[in-house]
């Protein structure tokens, strides 16, 4: 095997976190996965992994390896871009990252025809509510709700995102309903929470501006989908994407609160690392789900806004 072939086998260790998985992943038992590491670490004279019978992880100076390797598949992509510009159709591995909640709802469903339409790319979707270093990962595109401020990445818009505060009527006859923000104090608010969430403030509108409410709650997870489940279940107040609660909001099972003072918006868009030359496949992917995405949205809204809710209450 190549030096490139045992570089993509050690990247996929420390992805996985396993050596067993890594090889599994790329098709090679386990005692060819091992001798290749070996080998690897032979060629280069240090220790690239630290393993226990519980985990694998690289040691300092393989870190440090990964992450050259890292750079070094990325100038290979952009090599493998800029020849595929001149005349063959998309190709490779895609690597995608989105939020739970939007994957599930409208991204996941439209992977299949993507694939089907392209059939010589293959996708790795990740699926986090966390914010990933798409730099340090390795991705090729990442689909966010957010406002964007890096002008390190590119960026192309899909959709503004309405979102609302919203709760069960039984949370909401058992505790009352907030009339200004301040009263968000006093109530059980669902958190969204990992490392460098800023969802412990909900920033709402005001007449005067955005105003910051410094919200707590019994409950808090990384995974927006479980916010839902518990809002659902009379547990609090959850802050969501109006898409994403357009079905329990037309049902009943959800009831929108603070219609006069909404949640921020944010922007729904693809990023991905600025480069001179676009891969073809990530432009293949932003052509194809941009008008997509917009219309599964479209659908799922069907005609529900912040105006039509105000209207109606």
């Amino acid at each position: 095997m190549s030096l490139l072939d045992n570089m993509r086998l050690f990247v996929r260790t420390v992805e996985l976190g396993s050596l067993s998985a890594a090889g599994r992943n790329l098709r090679v038992s386990p005692a060819v996965a091992s001798h290749r590491l070996k080998e690897l670490e032979s060629h280069l004279g240090i220790r690239l992994l630290q393993r226990t019978t519980r985990q694998t992880r690289p040691t300092p100076q393989g870190l440090a390896y990964y992450e050259g390797c890292l750079e070094v598949f990325r100038a290979l992509d952009l090599a493998e871009g800029i020849a595929s510009d001149l005349g063959s159709t998309p190709k490779g591995s895609l690597r995608v990252t989105a939020p739970l909640g939007l994957a599930r709802v409208v991204l996941g469903p439209l992977l299949p025809a993507f694939c089907a339409a392209h059939p010589d790319v293959s996708v790795q979707l990740r699926l986090s509510d966390h914010l990933i270093d798409i730099l340090h990962e390795g991705v090729d595109v990442a689909v966010r709700m957010a406002r964007f401020e890096d002008s390190s990445f590119t960026m192309r818009r899909i959709a503004p995102v309405e979102r609302v505060l919203c709760a069960a009527p039984a949370y909401l006859a058992r505790q009352g309903v907030p009339q200004v923000p301040a009263d968000l104090l006093h109530h059980a608010c669902l958190l969204l929470r990992f490392p460098g969430s800023r969802q412990f403030q909900w920033e709402l509108a005001g007449p005067n501006g955005p105003q910051r409410i410094a919200i707590a709650g019994r409950l808090d997870a990384d995974d927006g989908d479980v916010l839902t489940t518990w809002a659902l279940a009379g547990e609090g107040i959850v802050l969501k994407p109006l898409f994403e609660v357009a079905e329990p909001l037309r049902s009943g099972a959800l009831r929108v609160v603070l219609l006069d003072h909404p949640p921020t918006s944010l922007d729904l868009a693809l990023i991905y690392p600025t480069r001179q030359h676009l891969l073809p496949r990530v432009r293949a992917f932003a052509d194809f789900m941009v008008p997509r995405l917009q219309e599964a949205i479209r659908e799922r809204l069907a005609g529900l806004s912040l105006a039509g809710l105000r209207q109606a209450a």
